[in-house]
């Protein structure tokens, strides 16, 4: 069994557009999500995940078409999260080709969900999106509702309950990195390394030297959005791109 890192591009929907964000906010529309995954099978790339950024935020459901044309093009793994509230709606999710879901908002509603989900499918399927910011004395939050949200719990606490729960890996994304090319939040890797799932780091990649950096923290992989969309981390040159990683 390898045991090279998986890295695993996201791609942020807004309705049936591929857009990417900057801090959660002024999302930048960027083409058609079919024509980018299309891409990345070429490409290779060891796993993809799609996050519907408006449908929980919006009460509304998945977007089942497109999901199933998305698994039909799709040669990798493919997570895929945004409007799941109910077990039936994740079941119609995994039936369509999907391989794993991704939960926020729905867990701060309804946590019993990751339950029903890892008895069926198994906690490998289950992947809370654990979104980061520090509220207004510095503290460090699980945020939902697209980050305008958050519980005052403390992040170990937090990412425990949610494991003990079910889920098998959390996504750990710093929200005021999200498309800055700051790089990850080394500190924040380090502070829960210790769980027992997989931590996919997110939020801030510049390259493959944050990508290294993530992973001597203790990240388990690399997820990262803007740096596989824009040519040279530039807004404005629009790109798809997967350059040989080997971490």
């Amino acid at each position: 069994m390898s045991n090279r890192v998986r890295i695993i591009p996201v791609l942020s929907l807004m309705g049936n557009k591929l857009v990417k964000t900057v801090k959660f906010k002024n999302p930048n529309y960027l083409g058609d999500p079919l024509n980018a995954i299309k891409i990345f099978n070429d490409k290779r790339v060891d796993e993809l995940i799609v996050l519907d950024i408006e449908a929980s935020k919006l009460k509304k459901e998945p977007n089942y078409k497109l999901i199933y044309e998305m698994a039909g093009e799709a040669f990798m793994p493919l997570g895929y999260g945004g409007g799941i509230r109910t077990l039936d709606q994740a079941k119609k999710i995994f039936g369509l080709g999907i391989e794993k879901v991704v939960l926020n908002s729905v867990i701060f509603e309804n946590p019993s969900i990751v339950t029903q989900i890892a008895n069926i499918y198994g906690a490998q399927s289950v992947v809370l999106s654990m979104d980061v910011k520090k509220n207004l004395i510095g503290k460090s939050r699980p945020h939902f509702n697209s980050g305008k949200e958050y519980l005052k719990e403390d992040l170990m606490a937090f990412a425990l309950r949610l494991i003990e729960l079910g889920v098998g890996e959390i996504i750990l994304q710093d929200i005021e990195r999200d498309g800055t090319f700051a790089g990850y939040n080394l500190s924040l890797i380090e502070m829960l390394k210790q769980l027992p799932v997989p931590i996919v780091a997110m939020g801030g990649c510049n390259g493959i030297e944050d990508m290294k950096k993530a992973i001597a923290s203790g990240a388990s992989a690399i997820a990262a959005g803007s740096v596989f969309v824009y040519r040279n981390n530039d807004p404005k040159s629009i790109l798809i791109n997967y350059p040989k990683i080997n971490l």
